[in-house]
């Protein structure tokens, strides 16, 4: 676990720098508190699914799973990019 949370604090982080964006600015966007950017760039782990969509939307990322026994290889994204449509 620690591991994927080090991809997934690295993922943004380098995304939100990429974008021009401060910590305040990808909170405000992402309608979250300041603090939770900072918390999830430090690798927090207790951080509510829908706040993590969030960030991962107003950054244009999204978050995959994938098993051994499900239908599709490519898996299912839990969090979708906001330009993608709903179902």
């Amino acid at each position: 676990m620690a591991a994927t949370m080090n991809n997934l604090k690295e993922a943004i982080r380098a995304h939100r720098r990429k974008s021009g964006l401060s910590q305040a600015d990808l909170a405000k966007l992402a309608g979250v508190g300041k603090t939770v950017v900072f918390d999830m760039e430090h690798g927090k782990e207790s951080i509510r699914l829908d706040t993590l969509g969030k960030v991962l939307s107003t950054l244009n990322m999204t978050l995959s799973i994938r098993g051994p026994l499900m239908a599709s290889p490519e898996g299912i994204d839990l969090i979708a990019r906001a330009t993608d449509s709903e179902p």
